[in-house]
């Protein structure tokens, strides 16, 4: 029986895709932050961005116990899309709607990494935690698709 602290190769790598995944989201819901006008959004992003700071924290901790290095940088494609959504603000002068657009896309990504994660490892010694956070995920997906709708022109 596989334990939190003797995790096999499979979900170890999934545990790894998902702190690289959060990474991502940290840096670019705090990078979003600085670029919308609104500060209840500004706000929620930051909490956002703290959020999954703390998820990444959470899995690089079950890593380390395992005796592994965990991931401690996001991945290329996050980099390209933060720079991507940073190019459209500039473009789009900070345009509500369009943050909120881009930040449910990347909240679209993170959805699908856990629930892919969640798929090919179930039932394993951390499936608690990465339910709890999945959760999470998804309501704040939610929210932010909520907010991107009201905003829609």
């Amino acid at each position: 029986m596989e334990q939190v602290t003797d995790l096999n190769k499979d979900t170890l790598s999934g545990v790894q895709e998902l702190i690289q995944i959060n990474l991502d989201s940290h840096v670019g819901f705090r990078t979003v932050a600085e670029q919308v006008e609104s500060a209840p959004i500004a706000r929620l992003f930051r909490e956002c961005s703290d959020e999954r700071r703390g998820f990444a924290n959470d899995l690089q901790r079950i890593v380390r116990a395992n005796g592994e290095t965990p991931e401690t940088d996001g991945s290329i494609k996050g980099a390209a899309h933060r720079w991507w959504v940073s190019v459209r603000g500039m473009v789009q002068d900070g345009d509500e709607h369009a943050m909120l657009a881009e930040a449910e896309r990347g909240e679209d990504a993170i959805k699908h990494k856990y629930e892919e994660v969640l798929r090919e490892i179930p039932g394993n010694a951390v499936s608690d935690v990465l339910h709890l956070q999945y959760a999470s995920v998804k309501s704040r997906h939610d929210q932010i698709r909520s907010l991107r709708d009201a905003r829609a022109k």
